[in-house]
């Protein structure tokens, strides 16, 4: 028996969540170097780090929430015009229905015959799926968005503030950075597995050297900023 792995039903929460961990990692740590690098002490650091964790992880859950509601409502607009559609002219929804499988290269009796037996069956969820682009496995689920990005920021910025508790101040630059861009790639090589993406090594090195970029820009502006 052959059987098929797919991955496209983990899209919702899994980029909500590759968002949120890596959101949490970059913004505190660079956060942190910022601040180390204006000769912030320690203590500051620390209360700094954590109140970046609570700000960013509710921020990040009412912005996933209110982004992610805007789509479903969209979603929702879009599918309850289709059903009017089909119900005032069922005609032309099955013609706009056989185009789409003819202009996907289905021959056009076929195609005709296809659009026929869907429109039968359940021609809302054709026109949906079909006309729209609008599935079961896709479609936005905000309540969910909102905790896995919410979750997923907080244990990545958990890290680098963890790190920033454990190790002396005068070592808390080059630490942060180093444990940080650790965390990244992990992240980067746990999010394409998750994904069943086949050149893992692409989203390591992507998200490592955002990060990278990211915590230098800080680092430059805490040094100028600092006294």
């Amino acid at each position: 028996m052959h059987h098929e792995t797919h991955y496209i039903h983990r899209a919702n929460w899994l980029r909500a969540a590759v968002l949120g961990a890596n959101d949490g990692i970059i913004s505190t740590s660079s956060l942190l170097i910022g601040v180390a690098s204006a000769a912030v002490p320690k203590e500051q650091m620390v209360l700094t780090a954590i109140a970046g964790l609570a700000a960013g992880a509710l921020s990040m859950a009412a912005g996933e929430y209110v982004s992610v509601s805007s789509q479903a409502d969209l979603e929702k607009s879009e599918v309850e015009r289709e059903k009017r559609e089909l119900e005032r002219n069922p005609q032309h929804e099955l013609h706009e229905l056989t185009n789409i499988y003819r202009e996907r290269g289905v021959e056009a009796s076929l195609a005709k015959k296809v659009a026929e037996q869907m429109m039968k069956h359940n021609a809302l969820e054709a026109h949906a799926r079909d006309e729209l682009g609008i599935n079961k496995w896709t479609i936005a689920k905000p309540i969910q968005a909102a905790f896995s990005s919410a979750l997923c920021f907080s244990m990545g910025a958990a890290l680098p503030t963890l790190t920033t508790w454990l190790i002396p101040r005068d070592q808390a630059i080059p630490a942060i950075a180093a444990s940080s861009l650790f965390f990244l790639g992990l992240l980067g090589g746990i999010s394409a597995w998750a994904g069943g993406a086949e050149k893992k090594s692409t989203a390591v090195v992507r998200v490592v050297f955002w990060g990278a970029v990211a915590m230098s820009l800080t680092a430059l502006i805490g040094h100028f900023m600092g006294t």
